[in-house]
């Protein structure tokens, strides 16, 4: 088995000033071109202790992909370590010089001389083009290893990745084929409550039924090689049967994008009218390209089921759109939803056990559950559902 690392760099990662997204994103991709990551690791802006990581990793991994440290100022120390810990010295790469002197000037600015130290690579290293930024990546073998190193920036390193590091490694390496994932996330039960009506399920040997918990979700994964698809397959329906009505949406696309593909199939716009979720609603359908109707946020004021259920109603008349979600204060735990359709209004008003949470993280579960409100009538379904540690208290139709 291959054996890939990870290693990011930086004073700023190593203490959470920043979230390490570029791990996070490095482990999917690596993961569905069927190179698992088996190790990530992070260490400062120290050159001794990156000297050291890169030795020892050296000897223990295939292959190494370092992200950070090639910027221009002092504490960008990622090449320096990597010509010290291979005995060899910094050059100058004259073609990468020019192309980042022509960078800057197509965009009207002087290069400033501290630029020049992105340039210089190990003597013993490969040139890696960024097409989309300043500084150049470089590949060198040291020990067993085929390490990669890589600017922070995500735009420039997912680049990288996809587009120089991968089509390497296909060459050298013979890459195994991907294991197949089969993924459903679901609204409103617990880990624990799923995990146990799942433990009796009988997978084919070398399948893994996993959980993965980011309130307000709770997503199943089965996981296994490809060469598994059909046993997989097979016992799919009955984690679909389990998830019942708290199943919300498969794959990795998410909700906002599914329903706006739904609605935009329909032909059916949509107004939304926001208090405690704060616009959170109204943009995570914007990013999905939702076909969104004129859309407000307003000062959390309490309201009553039916005057909320009449704001929906309103707020669609006003737009012109066919649809119309609204959400209510927070009140004592209480929190009111109204959906307005061509067939009627429906409102609920649902108790959330949810104050050991953070504000975010309220506002998240609040408008999924106003995600979920429109996705069950988009169904045909009944709009208010047993969603576990989520009670509905109240209904209304109108």
């Amino acid at each position: 088995m291959i054996k890939v690392e990870m290693l990011s760099t930086g004073d700023e990662v190593l203490y959470g000033q920043i979230t390490d997204t570029n791990a996070a994103w490095l482990a999917d991709y690596l993961f569905n071109q069927g190179l698992p990551m088996s190790r990530r690791s992070t260490v400062g802006d120290s050159l001794e202790d990156l000297v050291a990581v890169l030795k020892e990793r050296s000897e223990h991994a295939d292959i190494l992909i370092v992200n950070g440290g090639l910027g221009p100022t002092s504490d960008d120390l990622s090449a320096q370590a990597a010509a010290t810990a291979a005995g060899v010295e910094l050059v100058e790469h004259k073609e990468w010089l020019v192309q980042m002197e022509r960078f800057f000037s197509e965009r009207g600015r002087v290069m400033a001389p501290s630029n020049r130290k992105q340039a210089q690579i190990p003597a013993n290293s490969e040139m890696v083009d960024n097409p989309v930024g300043t500084a150049c990546g470089f590949a060198m073998q040291l020990n067993r290893c085929l390490m990669f190193f890589t600017p922070g920036v995500p735009s420039e390193f997912k680049e990288m990745v996809d587009k120089q590091i991968m089509p390497r490694l296909r060459e050298r390496f013979t890459l195994p084929e991907a294991p197949l994932c089969l993924r459903l996330t679901t609204f409103g039960r617990s880990e624990s409550e799923l995990a146990q009506s799942l433990e009796q399920l009988s997978l084919p040997e070398g399948a893994v039924m996993g959980y993965r918990s980011s309130m307000p979700i709770i997503e199943l994964k089965l996981t296994g090689p490809a060469s598994l698809r059909k046993e997989m397959e097979a016992v799919w329906p009955e984690v679909q049967r389990v998830a019942g009505e708290s199943a919300i949406f498969e794959g990795t696309e998410g909700l906002p994008a599914q329903l706006a593909a739904r609605l935009k199939a329909k032909g059916l716009r949509l107004a939304i009218s926001e208090r405690f979720t704060a616009g959170l609603l109204c943009l995570q359908l914007a990013c999905a390209e939702a076909p969104l109707g004129n859309s407000n946020v307003l000062a959390p004021v309490a309201e009553t089921l039916v005057e909320i259920t009449q704001r929906a109603k309103e707020l669609a008349g006003q737009t012109g759109c066919e649809l119309a979600l609204a959400v209510g204060a927070l009140e004592h735990e209480h929190l009111n939803f109204a959906l307005c359709t061509p067939a009627g209004t429906h409102g609920l008003r649902v108790k959330f056990n949810v104050n050991r949470h953070g504000l975010r993280t309220r506002q998240e579960v609040c408008a999924m559950m106003a995600l979920n409100m429109l996705r069950r009538w988009l169904n045909g379904w009944d709009v208010a559902a047993d969603h576990g540690w989520i009670n509905v208290v109240e209904a209304i139709e109108r």
